[in-house]
């Protein structure tokens, strides 16, 4: 017989990142949670940044991400001036360069499943049929097929975010990621709605509820 997932103390509040991590890997999560320790440092991180950050001041934000308060931001390995160049001449070159949004970096926290759950929208654009579209702008390389549905959940979370920010029904906002190096846009179907990501929070036995977790 299979061995039963050991409790864990949930936090009071989840990124969206952590959810994305439970649907990968309900384990691994489990573990983290339980002896959690410091992220190693991302050497891509400075070029992710730099990007959104060029892109807020594209479209005109008021508030800019500040880089240095990201992980791996001051790494000494981070990307050359040529990598953000490369990213930013791949957008402009993009469908999504004559596009401009109605909203960008929006911040939105939710409770699901009697858990916040907090996160960051890159880009809303208003659609032609007088719905939305929430996009995130992924910097780093595309992920394999088996790795989408989880990917996915972020996109879920921004979905049901948005539509509650907007007033208007889930199933009038779409999601997106668009991997801007290779210029593809994901548009994963079957988008969790509040039920499955309910679902999703419940797969982990809990413990009791502690403080929050980034």
């Amino acid at each position: 017989a299979a061995r039963a997932r050991p409790a864990v103390a949930l936090p009071a509040q989840l990124s969206v990142s952590r959810l994305v991590e439970l649907a990968a890997d309900p384990a691994e999560l489990a573990t983290r949670l339980r002896r959690p320790l410091p992220l190693p440092p991302n050497p891509h991180a400075r070029r992710g940044t730099a990007f959104h950050a060029w892109l807020e001041q594209r479209f005109g934000a008021a508030q800019l991400l500040d880089i240095d308060e990201l992980p791996g931001a001051a790494d000494e390995g981070a990307a050359s001036d040529d990598a953000l160049e490369e990213l930013q001449e791949a957008f402009l070159a993009s469908a999504w360069a004559d596009r401009r949004p109605v909203e960008v970096e929006v911040p939105f926290e939710t409770v699901i499943a009697g858990i916040g759950v907090r996160g960051r929208m890159d880009a809303v654009f208003a659609d032609p049929d007088g719905g939305w579209t929430v996009v995130d702008w992924k910097t780093g390389a595309l992920p394999e097929d088996e790795r989408v549905p989880a990917l996915a959940v972020q996109l879920a979370a921004y979905r049901l975010a948005w539509a509650a920010l907007a007033g208007c029904p889930p199933e009038r906002v779409r999601a997106a990621f668009h991997y801007v190096r290779q210029d593809v846009t994901l548009r994963p179907a079957d988008l969790l709605d509040a039920d499955g990501l309910r679902a999703l929070l419940a797969s982990v036995p809990v413990a009791e509820v502690s403080g929050a977790m980034q």
